[in-house]
């Protein structure tokens, strides 16, 4: 399903995509923001000035005869020695999640803001001292390749956006870190994954779980076999109420979400799952459901239920709301032990219990819950660190387009298998970790 015609222009296509939700004063801010006809933005009275051109790339002699080798440098940072930052888009995730996370950064610093808000993005560029040079809208977004401050961008747009900014901070000569869902499509994915390997540049999709110090510790009891013993059964959870004064934002909106529960929050089960166990799903069944009256969901599903089957016999039952009190935990069940994640998902707060046989005695007793304790890092904070780490060494990212693409066939699979009430069948994949890169240090 390809949401965005390829052959009309960037605005009209825009347009097209909102049709009548412009009208709605909940999303009327966001398209006016999105794709408005604005000037770099800069003080007023004050014209904005492209940064200096880069340098040109210093290339490389190659030195095999498959031409497989980098052909030019890789990033060389400032004296500062952290990567500069453009964060596109400056809504709820950037300003209270993202941005306050580069404070914990060891490697990365925002340089630049992409904004539909001129007074919005000032505000923030002062808070944070980007210059306002350095400052620019959607329409201008294609000066970031004169700034020689920004090495990569963090897309944080809605999800129907995200293949137009990426394929233009390619072609900027910009690395991309881009927010989940990567797309709302499969061909859309293969597009930005093309894209980028075309101009030479990475791409990573921001699963801050697959970084996170907790979650990598249930990854590895998964996958040692002796913690909890042969995995058997894993049952998530990921569900919120979604507010009721603004039916119409843009996650409501088909045309610019994909979908609902599912590809905001269920995908936190679908791609935990696949990152827990390391396989990749065989088999999905699905059922979803929207209550009716509900004048959020018109446009996309309340709730998506769906099993998975694994390779190695393992089932996932998954479960995704957009109408119920927050939940958002898993447990994995072993024929020795089980781990707990409660909140598994939440940006901070996660808390991880065990239970398992005891090897020291012979006698039943009751199973005792172990709580594990970590040192409390910051997730956002942890993936842009990987990040800058790949940028700057020219690795392959842990979690590259390749992993968000993926996650994307298997989501259209769930779809069907609840549009046509059958089990669907998926290609099998060999191996551990198919779709992943370099694996991030210890943190």
């Amino acid at each position: 399903m390809n949401l965005i015609p390829e052959q009309l222009p960037e605005r009209r296509r825009f347009l097209r995509l909102t049709g009548s939700a412009v009208a709605a004063a909940g999303f009327l801010g966001w398209a006016s923001q999105a794709h408005a006809a604005q000037p770099s933005v800069a003080p007023a009275g004050q014209a904005s000035q492209p940064a200096a051109k880069l340098p040109p790339a210093v290339k490389l002699p190659a030195m095999q005869e498959d031409k497989t080798e980098k052909s030019e440098m890789p990033v060389q940072l400032g004296k500062d020695g952290r990567l500069g930052l453009a964060i596109v888009g400056l809504g709820r995730l950037s300003l209270e999640e993202i941005m306050p996370a580069l404070a914990s950064s060891k490697r990365c610093k925002v340089t630049a803001l992409v904004s539909g808000d001129p007074e919005k993005a000032r505000r923030v560029a002062a808070m944070y001292d980007v210059p306002q040079t350095s400052l620019y809208s959607y329409d201008t977004f294609d000066q970031l390749r004169d700034n020689p401050d920004v090495h990569a961008v963090y897309i944080v747009l809605p999800n129907a956006l995200h293949r137009e900014f990426v394929i233009r901070a390619a072609q900027a000569g910009k690395h991309v870190l881009c927010e989940k869902p990567m797309a709302t499509s499969v061909a859309d994915c293969q597009t930005m994954i093309d894209a980028c390997k075309a101009a030479d540049r990475l791409l990573m999709i921001a699963y801050r779980i697959q970084y996170e110090p907790l979650n990598r510790q249930v990854m590895d009891w998964v996958r040692d076999g002796s913690t909890l013993g042969t995995i058997k059964l894993i049952d998530m959870a990921n569900c919120q109420n979604q507010s009721k004064e603004n039916v119409r934002q843009w996650r409501h909106v088909k045309a610019l979400a994909g979908g609902g529960a599912l590809p905001d929050i269920g995908l936190y089960c679908l791609n935990t799952a696949r990152f827990l166990l390391g396989e990749e799903p065989i088999e999905v069944s699905a059922s979803q459901y929207s209550s009716e009256g509900d004048s959020r969901f018109t446009e996309v599903e309340e709730a998506m239920l769906w099993q998975m089957r694994f390779p190695s016999g393992v089932r996932v039952q998954c479960s995704s709301s957009y109408a119920t009190f927050t939940s958002k935990r898993y447990r994995v069940l072993g024929d020795k032990g089980w781990a707990d994640m409660d909140p598994a998902f939440a940006y901070e707060g996660l808390q991880l219990k065990r239970s398992q046989i005891a090897s020291d005695t012979s006698e039943f007793i009751a199973p005792g819950i172990e709580q594990i304790s970590t040192k409390v890092k910051n997730q956002f904070a942890l993936e842009m660190d990987h990040f800058a780490e790949c940028v700057v060494t020219g690795k392959q990212p842990w979690t590259p387009g390749e992993e968000g693409l993926q996650d994307q066939r298997i989501m259209e699979a769930i779809y069907e298998s609840a549009r046509i009430g059958k089990p669907v069948r998926l290609e099998p994949v060999k191996g551990l970790d198919a779709f992943r890169g370099t694996p991030p240090a210890k943190s």
